[in-house]
């Protein structure tokens, strides 16, 4: 079984700097690319939507120009978080929703209807979609409305929130979609989370404080 992949960026943790920021991203996007993670979400919340899609166009370029030189045959998808309009602009490949964000359904509708005949150069016709969950409840809705993937957390321990645990998780991943641990997760529980029925791993630090080739090596080895 492989393990699914789902970085999680966050560019103000990488420098002061705006300038530095954005390069250490991009880099970090293209190094996780090249090691063979399949879903990067752009996630930088608060940029302003000109610069999120300068940004967005950037990652688009940096992950197309990345794939040639990786050394297997699965591809990355590049996610805007919440943003539709974003994605489509920039040619992404879909889009992360949060739980109250609209359903991905209508994703798909607003996808077909804006990306159809609008001269706009799609990464893909059907956009690839990713749902926030916090509850088994939240899974199955999310798998009934059409989204690609859930996105679980927090399994295990995060500031403030109380974790859902790994029965919680297990429970979750009885819906039929794919569902990606988030939420604590490191290279010593990750094997946990697989053997309770996720299907891949999320996270901001583990790919973004690591070498992400390290990192997939490990993972990929907790699913067999």
């Amino acid at each position: 079984m492989t393990c699914l992949l789902y970085y999680i960026t966050d560019r103000t943790a990488f420098a002061p700097d705006e300038p530095t920021r954005r390069r250490r991203l991009l880099e970090k996007i293209r190094e996780a690319t090249v090691a063979g993670v399949n879903y990067i979400q752009l996630r930088e919340k608060d940029l302003t939507t000109r610069d999120l899609e300068s940004l967005a166009r950037e990652a688009v370029t940096a992950i197309r120009e990345a794939l040639p030189t990786a050394h297997h045959p699965l591809s990355t998808a590049l996610l805007i978080n919440s943003r539709t309009d974003v994605a489509l602009a920039a040619g992404a490949d879909g889009v992360h929703l949060r739980g109250d964000d609209v359903s991905a359904e209508e994703v798909r509708v607003i996808w077909r209807k804006c990306g159809a005949g609008s001269g706009r150069q799609l990464s893909s016709e059907a956009p690839q979609i990713a749902v926030s969950c916090h509850s088994p409840k939240d899974v199955t809705q999310a798998a009934v409305n059409g989204a690609t993937v859930a996105v679980f957390a927090p399994v295990f321990g995060k500031k403030e929130v109380s974790p859902a645990g790994l029965t919680a998780l297990r429970e979750a991943c009885k819906a039929n979609i794919p569902l990606l641990a988030l939420g604590g997760v490191t290279l010593a529980n990750a094997e946990s989370c697989l053997a309770a029925g996720a299907a891949g791993i999320a996270a901001i630090r583990l790919f973004q404080e690591n070498d992400v080739a390290s990192v997939v090596k490990q993972l990929q080895s907790s699913s067999r």
